[in-house]
């Protein structure tokens, strides 16, 4: 596994590269780096967008439909699974910064009908950062529509004390972006397409494709090459609903990265979401981002982003106050829908940050893995001396 990290051995000679000489040694670097992931795994296709000092740079693999052979571009729509839950807390956060809501704010406050349940007193941070006691990563089989959605919030019962673990949660983070929607006078989707991808530059990014933008999306594919799409669910939209290209994406990473050209309420948003309000382990939560002490090494992040931070409770302490992401930060989030599988990061103090795109569900070490190798090898060539 750890040979991918071999293109770090190539980053000082990529940093003594002309213009032209350093788009093709990036491209090597990429190549070196995705192709053997995609043959170990059987990655039908993959989109790969790298920010770079603020230059953009793509890298298409592959093919977005086996049975048309279509070829993965830059404009390929994937499904991002929870790499959506940044997109849907930048909502939630615009909501604050515009004078909706607060995060504050109890969850009974935005939605009368809870009044009674012990949800009603859950903040809406608790929300959105999974730590109001305890909600599961996914709803039961039995809530199917709203009716049964509010009997299923309604009668919940907390595991632990409101902030005191964090429990990773669709219905938790979904909930939230709810309440946000209900607190802007419209219905999720179209605050996403009507207001927060336009405001973001993300031109091509859906809830629901339109019709005329179904050739360019992508099949997800299953272990067995099955074509998959994302099944529709209560709340999916809001817990893990997004579809995106590389292009796209690789914009909402560089807004991150540098938000001083976006509305002065955006600006806010974005730095709402990149706070820490918890700390987990090593982990510090933010709102849909997790934050990480940069330079970092990859078992670290690795265990960051295991199976045991998604599926078990973990001890959370609260930071009061909320802590604004020092210089050195890694930001990152994984995201997988049954036949899809994304990862991104961006670290600010380096101006760098990359996205993977994939349609195949692949494990989240080697997507880490990929993408700690670019980095290193990107962080290397730009701290190198001249």
């Amino acid at each position: 596994m750890h040979g991918r990290l071999k293109p770090l051995l190539a980053a000082l000679a990529f940093a003594a590269c002309t213009t032209a000489q350093a788009t093709d040694r990036l491209q090597s670097l990429v190549d070196e780096t995705i192709r053997p992931v995609m043959k170990e795994y059987d990655i039908p296709g993959m989109a790969v967008a790298i920010s770079h000092n603020g230059q953009a740079h793509y890298f298409n693999y592959g093919m977005a439909r086996l049975d048309d052979r279509q070829p993965v571009t830059r404009d390929t729509l994937f499904e991002i699974g929870s790499l959506s839950k940044p997109l849907t807390a930048t909502l939630a956060a615009l909501a604050q910064s515009t004078g909706k809501l607060t995060l504050n704010d109890r969850a009974g406050q935005h939605w009368p009908e809870l009044q009674g349940s012990p949800l009603a007193q859950a903040s809406l941070l608790d929300l959105g950062t999974y730590t109001a006691g305890g909600l599961p990563l996914q709803f039961p089989d039995s809530v199917t529509d709203p009716a049964s959605l509010l009997a299923y919030y309604r009668q919940w019962q907390p595991e632990h004390s409101p902030g005191t673990y964090r429990r990773y949660s669709n219905p938790s983070i979904g909930l939230l972006g709810f309440l946000a929607a209900r607190s802007m006078g419209q219905p999720f989707p179209s605050l996403m397409q009507g207001t927060l991808f336009p405001a973001l530059g993300m031109q091509h990014s859906y809830i629901q494709v339109p019709d005329q933008q179904m050739p360019r999306y992508a099949y997800g594919y299953s272990k067995e090459n099955q074509p998959l799409r994302v099944t529709p669910g209560m709340l999916d939209a809001e817990a893990y609903g997004v579809k995106t290209n590389a292009r796209d994406m690789l914009r909402f990473i560089q807004a991150n990265l540098n938000p001083a050209g976006l509305s002065i309420e955006l600006q806010r948003a974005i730095a709402i979401t990149q706070t820490g309000y918890y700390r987990i382990g090593e982990m510090t939560q933010g709102l849909g981002w997790e934050r990480y002490p940069y330079p970092i090494s990859l078992e670290r992040l690795q265990a960051g982003n295991s199976p045991a931070m998604v599926l078990e409770a973990q001890p959370a302490k609260r930071l009061l106050p909320p802590e604004f992401a020092p210089g050195d930060s890694l930001f990152n989030k994984t995201g997988s829908t049954g036949g899809f599988g994304a990862y991104a990061l961006f670290v600010p103090s380096q101006q760098l940050g990359l996205v993977l795109l994939a349609n195949k569900n692949y494990p989240n070490a080697a997507r880490i893995e990929a993408a700690y190798a670019l980095l290193r090898a990107l962080d290397s060539a730009s701290s190198a001396p001249e």
